[in-house]
């Protein structure tokens, strides 16, 4: 198969101690295309460069909480075919445990191809054999047994519902990543301790553009913590019912291809090493920030040093940035 594997930046064992975080859902071959602009209708456009990569919102996120240190557990159907296997050596090189992975012979993993212009913005066909979304979970009690949170995408409802009900009968925080279109009363949506929307999920759950108004109109509905990340502004969610805002890092976009799972996942290995929420936020913006500024998709995830030090960065650089406002004259 053409293309390139994802290259580990300073992959490294968890220890023993690190929480471990079960990501449950979608697993997705990606094929991306760099391109100059993206193509117009009946259009035709030269790559720039090309390379395939293991891709799909729950493997993203395993992979971010393998290089954030975290212990990563992935569960979720998949293919019998070559591109699950690529998928899986790529795993297994970032210290993915996969055993839970379920391979339905015959059938395909899920693909997507991905168009991504010189600004960082991007266009997504995926697909996938509903054969395969249609797959249950062989064991959710045992998923979740010696997991500590579960972090679940809405891709595969079928597949994450009942490991999201095994983990709630099992007092177990609960983070969905609400990125795929769905409705106000949606099961998962309450079952989750903490639901993350994209900008674009929550728009279309609560039928209107104002996303303080959409969280609201969903709380309406979960007793769930809700947050939405948007792009390039701020994160916001409901702390009771006072909105709140988490500001994101400034950084120049090359690449936003995984930022949403590289949030997910640090958002939830943050909530198991107990930070609260809004410190949970913040540190995953700076994962997806920093994933955003380097091109590769999902090969682009940061380690722990490298988020440390980029957050320890910025926080001086603001520092200054205060001091120097303080120090002029009246």
């Amino acid at each position: 198969m053409p293309g390139t594997e994802n290259s580990a930046r300073d992959v490294r064992p968890a220890q023993a101690g690190a929480p471990r975080i079960l990501c449950a859902g979608i697993i997705v071959l990606d094929e991306v295309f760099y391109v100059e602009t993206l193509p117009p209708p009946d259009g035709k456009v030269e790559a720039k460069e090309f390379f395939i990569v293991n891709g799909g919102c729950a493997a993203n996120a395993a992979v971010t909480v393998a290089r954030l240190g975290g212990r990563a557990t992935l569960a979720g159907p998949m293919g019998s075919d070559a591109n699950g296997d690529f998928v899986l050596a790529a795993l297994a090189r970032e210290k993915v445990d996969f055993a839970a992975c379920q391979r339905v012979p015959g059938l395909a993993t899920a693909l997507s191809a991905i168009f991504i212009d010189a600004r960082g913005d991007r266009t997504i066909v995926t697909h996938r054999d509903e054969r395969v979304a249609a797959v249950i979970p062989s064991d959710p009690e045992a998923l979740t047994a010696a997991a500590d949170i579960v972090l679940a995408d809405n891709r595969y409802p079928v597949f994450v519902g009942p490991i999201c009900a095994a983990a709630r009968r099992r007092g177990l925080r609960i983070v969905l990543d609400a990125d795929k279109r769905t409705v106000v009363d949606d099961p998962l949506l309450r079952i989750a301790t903490h639901v993350v929307f994209s900008s674009e999920c929550l728009i279309a759950i609560a039928g209107c553009a104002d996303l303080a108004e959409g969280l609201r109109r969903v709380a309406r509905h979960t007793d769930s913590f809700l947050a939405v990340s948007n792009g390039p502004n701020d994160i916001l969610f409901l702390e009771e019912s006072l909105l709140r805002r988490v500001p994101v890092f400034a950084i120049r976009a090359v690449d936003t291809l995984g930022a949403g799972d590289a949030l997910h996942g640090g958002f939830a290995l943050a909530l198991a090493e107990g930070r609260g929420e809004a410190a949970a936020l913040r540190f995953a913006a700076a994962v997806a920030g920093l994933k955003c500024t380097r091109l590769g998709g999902s090969a682009g995830l940061p380690t722990r040093a490298e988020v440390d030090a980029f957050m320890a960065q910025y926080d001086r650089e603001a520092a200054g940035r205060r001091g120097e406002a303080g120090s002029r004259p009246a």
